[in-house]
């Protein structure tokens, strides 16, 4: 066998490996199925959550909130709820706003105490 043979032979044997690997990595599980899709979906709320919430309560206070939320609380599937501490020259102390997913977007929201959106 000369060697151009034996290169030929390595590079079809490399492609053949690599389509391999590729194939097999493609196959999940439905329990890794279920575990991407639930990343999808808080990954999602967490999106919307922190381009909506910010946009309201600016519209409500006239201040700017910035990206460090200084709490958070979700169920990982069904809702999350974004806290805010307001610097000393911000219009408000505090702020929470609630998305939930079922209800397609920000169910409520208080600033100061004072439910401002309150959706059942």
């Amino acid at each position: 066998m000369s060697h151009t043979q034996k290169l030929m032979i390595a590079i079809a044997g490399v492609f053949v490996i690599g389509f391999v690997m590729v194939g097999s990595n493609k196959e999940q599980t439905t329990q890794q199925k279920e575990a991407s899709s639930m990343i999808r979906a808080l990954t999602g709320m967490q999106n919307m959550a922190h381009n909506k919430c910010p946009k309201l309560i600016k519209k409500h206070t006239g201040s700017t909130v910035d990206s460090l939320v200084s709490n958070s609380e979700t169920d990982r599937a069904t809702y999350l709820t974004l806290e805010w501490k307001g610097d000393p020259d911000d219009n408000f102390k505090d702020a929470s706003c609630t998305l939930t997913v079922q209800q397609g977007g920000i169910t409520k929201l208080i600033i100061d105490g004072k439910t401002l959106i309150n959706k059942e």
